[in-house]
């Protein structure tokens, strides 16, 4: 990792909350990250780092909703950072909440994600659990998950130190991290809509989906899975691609094989939240803005 005074490379002020959110978790003796490999939680590593050393560890908790992707790009930036790196297993499915998918789903996994994490911390001798939730997170509308946060007293350096997303962003690039530009990453079962349950089948059909549709160079997307109809959304420069009658015909017949009964192309394009539930009206759990529901529009006939 890049020398850890990254202060000559940001604006005073922000310069000055990073060594304050620095200086905060060096009076531990030590901390546990919940990592995740997106750029808030690697801001946190690499401050967690600089501060602690090796009483500093970021762990990754590996659970079906995670795609096999994000797990690798985890152990990668990890390494950037030079952190000693730990995956524990855990399974959202085993909680019949989660698994019903209803408005409070973020909060029920978060609330396993980050019990689990204090498990692997007290089994270290570590008291404090660190997140990346940032100052910008908690006036983005719904976000059920930091209930979790509140709940269990999860230490988050960069909502205290009030360090918003893109000064998180520019932290992480005076690390020179890989990831300062990284889009913000929902995890897999934010493409099943609410109401429709959870399941082993429906996450690893959507990851399949995605991978498949990231190997022909799509780079911003979601593959929702609506009970067995994908509905596929791309950024708004990309749909010209995607509405390429050879794309079609291969997306339609790779998805049929991965088990879909019917594959769409959204013609809104890409929008974060568009299966969230319909009273989140601001933000969905990523932080992101959300839309209405599509299946809900009405449309003119003539």
């Amino acid at each position: 990792m890049p020398d850890a005074d990254t202060s000559d490379d940001l604006e005073p002020a922000l310069a000055e909350k990073a060594a304050a959110a620095r200086a905060s978790l060096e009076e531990r003796d030590g901390v546990l990250i919940a990592f995740s490999g997106g750029v808030d939680s690697s801001v946190v590593a690499a401050l967690a780092h600089d501060a602690l050393g090796d009483d500093a560890i970021a762990c990754t908790a590996k659970s079906e909703t995670l795609p096999t992707e994000e797990l690798d790009d985890a152990r990668r930036v990890a390494d950037e950072i030079g952190i000693r790196h730990e995956i524990v297993e855990f399974s959202e499915l085993d909680n019949p909440d989660f698994v019903a998918n209803d408005g409070d789903r973020c909060y029920h996994c978060r609330t396993m994600r980050l019990g689990r994490m204090y498990d692997a911390a007290r089994e270290r001798g570590i008291e404090t659990v660190c997140d990346g939730t940032n100052a910008s997170d908690p006036g983005e509308g719904h976000r059920p998950g930091l209930r979790a946060v509140e709940e269990l007293e999860v230490l988050s350096p960069l909502l205290t130190h009030d360090i918003s997303k893109e000064e998180v962003r520019a932290i992480a690039d005076s690390y020179g991290l890989s990831v300062a530009d990284k889009p913000s990453m929902a995890c897999l079962s934010s493409r099943i809509p609410t109401g429709i349950e959870v399941t082993e089948e429906r996450l690893s059909r959507v990851e399949k989906a995605e991978r498949v549709v990231r190997q022909w160079g799509f780079s911003q997307f979601r593959v929702r899975d609506h009970d067995g109809l994908a509905r596929i959304e791309v950024a708004s420069e990309e749909l010209e691609t995607a509405l390429d009658p050879d794309f079609v015909t291969a997306v339609r017949d790779r998805l049929t094989d991965l088990g879909f009964d019917h594959v769409t192309l959204d013609l809104h394009g890409y929008q974060t939240g568009s299966v969230s539930p319909a009273a989140d009206t601001d933000a969905d759990a990523a932080g992101e803005p959300l839309v209405e529901d599509v299946f809900a529009t009405d449309y003119p006939t003539k």
